[in-house]
């Protein structure tokens, strides 16, 4: 079930084993706070406690590239898990008052060591997003601006694991701006593409939802 991406791994910790923890080693950051950059040693993982968090590479031209976009209960910098402690991105904090809390990978090692689910869900996100990053290159280098669009939409649907004969309704924390980082294009388009679905009657989006209004319609677009 790789829709568990978004689980919140807070709820699944044991508490006495993480609470007093995390009451002493909470971080705060505001936005655009930089957490770590790219080739700068750190042997933490990082747990999301509050805020938005965005994880960054830039091209040579010096364009952003957004590889993630994390919330609450998610974590980041996993890959020191498996000794790679110098970094090869950036974190970058993306609201202010976000909150956070560094595990060390001795820590990290000791909860997996001690709670089976924390482990088999850490290994389920890390192979998710393998595969969503895979599933970005090709729709960057294979599919025009509408179809990464609705695709995009289409994973949120999996991710929250929503089925209804009617209209769909998904939560979302992502700005127009985001959406567009993410699949590769730029926000006017986004905006374009979003203001067409809603007056073909098909999806209707705001800061907090995208409701699709016509479930058949909008299965039509990806076929297109």
């Amino acid at each position: 079930m790789w829709y568990l991406d978004n689980i919140n791994l807070y709820d699944i910790l044991c508490p006495p084993k993480i609470k007093g923890y995390v009451d002493k080693h909470f971080i705060n950051h505001n936005k655009n706070d930089i957490i770590y950059n790219q080739s700068t040693p750190d042997n933490k993982v990082y747990l999301i406690s509050k805020g938005k968090v965005k994880v960054v590479n830039y091209s040579a031209e010096g364009n952003e590239i957004i590889k993630a976009i994390l919330t609450k209960g998610e974590l980041f910098g996993e890959k020191a898990l498996w000794g790679d402690i110098e970094r090869d991105e950036h974190a970058i904090a993306m609201t202010d008052n976000t909150q956070l809390c560094p595990l060390p990978v001795s820590k990290m090692y000791e909860l997996m060591r001690d709670n089976g689910r924390f482990s088999i869900e850490i290994s389920k996100i890390i192979g998710f997003r393998l595969k969503k990053m895979e599933r970005r290159l090709e729709r960057l280098l294979f599919k025009d601006s509408q179809t990464r669009l609705v695709e995009f939409i289409q994973d949120l649907i999996k991710e929250q694991n929503i089925h209804s004969e009617d209209k769909i309704e998904l939560s979302h924390f992502y700005t127009q701006s985001d959406i567009a980082n993410l699949i590769g294009t730029t926000r006017e388009t986004v905006t374009k593409l979003l203001n067409h679905f809603k007056q073909d009657g098909i999806l209707e989006y705001t800061r907090k939802t995208i409701t699709i209004t016509n479930k058949d319609a909008f299965s039509k677009l990806s076929s297109l």
